[in-house]
């Protein structure tokens, strides 16, 4: 795909004579840049802080699209996506999510329960560190029919990516106030424990327990939840028998229903 030159330079004219803009011009903005740039088939833009729901800032999606791509995913499988547990460590820049996801990721129950719906191809995400523990993801998504993003336009998001990080650092600098507003900020002593942290000790697991089984629905195999915890595969492999035990089950796909129906309960 060829730049268009003209459509950038006057979405950026634009962009730099408006004083201030709101959330969906904003999105319009990025929508606009992204599309001059290269191919996609959809944008969504979240933030997120801590294990706070994500509050959602901007998509293009229709109705159907919308329920599975933001309503599903803020009713609790954000906590198990490596987009949020990428916001969670910190870091900044541009990424593919196959960069990012655990070993298992795409033969986990999440992947096949979840994930799988969006029926994509391939999706980018811009993580800017805002303020306050706040990160804004802006995803750019490609459907399989569309096909993955070719290095040449990879690269050419990379070289974009300070700019997309300050637009998005000028609009959204006072999100930490958002999340409060919605009684998920920091301190709020009416949720001390964040959904998943309830789900854990309403169902009786000990922290390791808890941090092991949180790894696995992640998608993380044996060997990785070691290395990530520095335990032995052999201990992983004990605890994981113990929940199941304790929980009266014998398979991944029952513990996500139990995890995803406790969530919403």
């Amino acid at each position: 795909m060829r730049v268009d030159f003209t459509a950038l330079f006057r979405t950026l004219a634009d962009w730099a004579g408006a004083p201030e803009s709101s959330d969906r011009q904003t999105g319009e903005t990025l929508l606009a840049m992204m599309r001059a740039l290269v191919r996609f088939d959809d944008i969504v833009i979240f933030a997120y802080h801590e294990k706070a729901r994500p509050i959602d800032l901007f998509s293009t999606f229709d109705a159907d699209d919308h329920h599975v791509f933001v309503t599903l995913y803020q009713a609790g499988p954000y906590l198990l996506d490596p987009f949020y547990r990428t916001t969670r460590a910190g870091r900044a820049g541009i990424f593919r999510m196959r960069e990012l996801a655990p070993d298992r990721f795409f033969s986990s129950e999440y992947f096949r329960t979840y994930y799988s719906q969006t029926r994509l191809a391939e999706e980018i995400g811009f993580f800017v560190p805002v303020e306050d523990g706040v990160t804004v993801v802006v995803s750019l998504m490609r459907r399989e029919k569309t096909g993955v993003f070719p290095a040449p336009e990879f690269a050419l998001l990379g070289d974009a990516e300070p700019f997309v990080a300050a637009v998005v650092r000028r609009a959204w600098s006072g999100l930490a106030g958002r999340f409060a507003e919605t009684g998920q900020g920091r301190g709020r002593r009416s949720e001390p424990l964040s959904a998943a942290d309830r789900v854990w000790r309403k169902l009786n697991l000990t922290d390791r327990e808890a941090s092991i089984i949180e790894l696995v629905l992640q998608g993380h195999s044996s060997e990785s939840i070691g290395l990530k915890l520095d335990i032995s595969t052999g201990t992983v492999k004990v605890h994981r028998r113990n929940v199941y035990r304790k929980l009266g089950i014998s398979s991944q796909i029952q513990l996500l229903s139990i995890y995803l129906k406790n969530l919403q309960s």
